[in-house]
């Protein structure tokens, strides 16, 4: 085929319908009959091409609206400090209103799938965690057999005094053992929960200033280490609660004295097994289960009697020091996580990218080789896609003139 009659010499004639060519015979009508054929071979090329274009056209329009909006996402260049310091702001802002929708209110809109960004949801899951590995019941904690460590722990109690009266030293001390076996689990809590909030402020931090690399670095560095100072308050203020729990043995819950009356209601069964030998050796305590007392049987039977009154004591006051244990901890969490969020976190990055004589905000205006580099690829594909656009939009206009 002719070069005359190639496509694009073809497309860029204006012509209107191709005109019939006369009949003839010869050389001459074979030239003739092969320019139609030529003609109609185009027309059809063309026809099949046009189909095309329009997605063509679709997919550079979708591209093209793509890279404006990243473009105009894109941090605009900053020639002063006051710019720099609007900017700054609006970061710590952003952030800050973020965090509080994680970690305060369990609002969880901007990262709905990412369930480890539910910062509330997944604080509640290791306070329900904490709270099931502490034992509910001291007997679990119990070392060796029924009542022998309480009977110790009064033989090592005794004064000059009358007697039967329970020393309260003795229910202190075994008081004092059962915290110290339980302890770790409110300190493992307590750390757990503010390593998960370190990670959630950082990965804030660091998606709402990814448009200034140049400032992540002190910005993560001052979130790190007030966190840490949070962590190390709570773990002093937490070690104190569980001290106060052994200190001194105090509720105003009048469970307690309900919880210890009824406790107390199978201590006759108990002593009347003690005494006939020919009984059974298992005692029922309803709820608290079946214990064997046959060991119990070689002991000072008023001493066994102490024995069991102290032990169904500690069992009645458990209920409140577990119940304290949780409670205290959690609402002192939730109250410094709410500070951090409102008020110390800002604080704490604007001291440190602000406060050295603002020579972070004076990084601000110099743009980062990563960003620069970016708004010069974004530029230049969009100028590449208009071009695009306007060569393809002109090759439809012209088939649609065939």
């Amino acid at each position: 085929m002719q070069d005359d009659y190639s496509l694009v010499s073809f497309l860029e004639k204006d012509q209107g319908k191709p005109k019939e060519v006369p009949a003839a015979s010869g050389p001459e009508s074979n030239q003739s009959n092969a320019k139609v054929l030529a003609q109609k071979l185009m027309q059809i090329q063309a026809a099949s091409i046009a189909k095309c274009l329009p997605d063509i056209v679709k997919k550079i329009n979708v591209k093209l609206s793509f890279n404006i909006s990243e473009l105009d996402k894109m941090p605009q260049n900053l020639s002063t400090v006051a710019d720099a310091m609007r900017a700054f702001m609006n970061v710590l802002s952003s952030m800050k209103e973020t965090l509080k929708k994680i970690l305060v209110r369990g609002e969880y809109d901007e990262y709905p799938d990412d369930f480890e960004m539910h910062g509330a949801a997944r604080i509640v899951d290791m306070l329900n965690q904490y709270s099931k590995e502490l034992p509910a019941n001291p007997l679990v904690i119990n070392e060796g057999e029924f009542l022998m460590e309480e009977i110790q722990v009064l033989e090592e109690a005794k004064t000059v005094g009358l007697p039967n009266f329970l020393p309260e030293s003795a229910f202190k001390t075994l008081l004092r053992r059962k915290i110290d076996r339980i302890s770790h689990f409110t300190l493992e809590f307590v750390n757990q929960v503010w390593n998960y909030i370190e990670e959630v402020v950082i990965k804030v931090l660091i998606r709402h200033s990814d448009n200034y690399p140049q400032l992540q670095a002190r910005m993560t560095s001052a979130a790190r280490n007030l966190i840490e100072k949070q962590k190390k308050q709570s773990l002093l203020s937490v070690q104190g609660m569980i001290d106060m729990e052994t200190l001194c043995a105090y509720t105003s819950n009048p469970d307690y004295m309900k919880t210890w009356t009824a406790l107390m209601k199978k201590q006759d069964l108990f002593m009347d097994l003690l005494d006939d030998h020919w009984k059974s050796s298992v005692c029922d305590l309803d709820w608290l289960g079946k214990v064997n007392i046959s060991h119990l049987r070689q002991q000072n039977k008023e001493m066994a009697e102490m024995a069991f009154d102290l032990r169904m004591r500690i069992i009645a006051y458990w209920r409140t020091v577990v119940l304290r244990l949780v409670d205290g901890p959690a609402l002192h969490i939730l109250f410094y996580v709410q500070k951090l969020v409102e008020e110390e976190m800002d604080n704490e990055i604007v001291n440190e990218i602000v406060g050295h004589n603002g020579s972070g905000l004076e990084k601000m205006l110099e743009e980062s080789p990563s960003v620069a580099g970016k708004r010069v690829r974004l530029q230049k594909s969009i100028e590449l896609l208009k071009d695009a656009k306007q060569v393809v939009t002109r090759i439809l206009d012209r088939i649609q003139l065939l």
